[in-house]
């Protein structure tokens, strides 16, 4: 079949954006591609592959003639325009949670669960950013040594929340430097100066957010493992790209830093840096604007006989959205 038509739906957002740089970089072969966005961006253009491409309107009737469509929108625009685009021909991989949890709709990490893409039914899910880092980091691990317990509490960066989002990072900055209260209108608290433990909504029949329930809900889907034990508490910290993790892993093996290190080291997209003699250590800085999903401060758990505690970091509009859902078109035949 010739190269396939895409569409990316959200094509102005945050994510979207970084998706239209990713098909560049990876020299993903289309012949076309039609830009989507609501109507308030319809008309502006966009600049892909040194062409300016004028937004279309998101419309049920918009998806006629694309293959494929990679979805960077709400949950809810999701909902009602993925089976508009499935109807019309195309394979929809998303990123919002619309489908992540409907067990016909596989979740894709490519190098954990390449295989689950063979039942889809149009839709492929994307996992949560949170996940995605978390999992690629588990998955060697989980092989070599198996895992019955995870506790993770993450760092995540602002641009989780959007592009408005880092905005207001940003103004908030200026505003507490000028000397004047900073504006609180995306985020739940100030973010400036601060680490804010609401990430989405809070769930009234456990005490946990949404972002905490899908880590665990997700990471069993995806693993494989219905019956994973995974808690998280999941944090936002003033950072504008790439989110953090403290992962406590209990394993049912004996398990020991080394063996792990040596597990994670020839794990596709994982890098290793783990040299605390040398202060070498991932951070966000290190990860923003590449996919690797970077692993460090690897150590025993004192308080378990088979633990291993680990800090992952990875860039979670790439790895974390963008290129995890290039990676799955790139495995689909056209």
């Amino acid at each position: 079949m010739a190269d396939p038509l895409v569409g990316v739906l959200g094509a102005t957002g945050a994510v979207g954006g970084v998706v239209l740089e990713v098909l560049v970089e990876r020299n993903f072969p289309l012949r076309d591609l039609i830009p989507l966005a609501s109507s308030r961006s319809a008309g502006t253009t966009i600049n892909f592959r040194g062409q300016d491409l004028t937004v279309r309107e998101a419309t049920p009737e918009a998806f006629v003639g694309i293959d494929v469509v990679f979805s960077a929108v709400d949950s809810d625009i999701s909902r009602e325009l993925a089976p508009h685009a499935v109807a019309a021909g195309a394979v929809v991989i998303d990123k919002t949670s619309a489908w992540r949890y409907d067990d016909d709709v596989p979740l894709v990490i490519p190098e954990v669960n390449p295989g689950d893409i063979e039942w889809h039914n149009g839709i492929i899910s994307c996992p949560n950013c949170s996940t995605i880092q978390m999992v690629m980091a588990l998955t060697p691990v989980e092989r070599e040594f198996g895992i019955q317990r995870v506790i993770a509490a993450t760092y995540q960066s602002v641009s989780g929340a959007g592009a408005a989002a880092m905005q207001e990072l940003t103004h908030q900055t200026a505003a507490v430097a000028a000397g004047s209260p900073p504006a609180v209108e995306i985020l739940p608290r100030q973010i400036v100066q601060n680490v804010v433990p609401e990430v989405e909504s809070f769930r009234p029949e456990d005490g946990y957010t949404s972002e905490e329930w899908k880590m665990a809900v997700e990471t069993r889907k995806i693993m494989h493992l219905p019956d994973l034990r995974v808690s998280a508490t999941c944090v936002r910290v003033p950072v504008y790209r790439a989110h953090s993790e403290a992962i406590t892993v209990e394993c049912t093996r004996p398990v020991d830093p080394d063996g792990v290190r040596a597990a994670l080291d020839s794990f596709p997209g994982v890098r290793v840096v783990d040299d605390i003699a040398q202060r070498s250590y991932p951070t966000a800085l290190d990860a923003s604007d590449n996919d690797d999903v970077w692993v460090g401060r690897i150590r025993r758990d004192t308080s378990s006989d088979n633990g291993i505690v680990m800090w992952v970091v990875s860039d979670n509009l790439r790895k974390g959205a963008a290129t995890n859902s290039v990676q799955i078109a790139e495995l689909l035949s056209f």
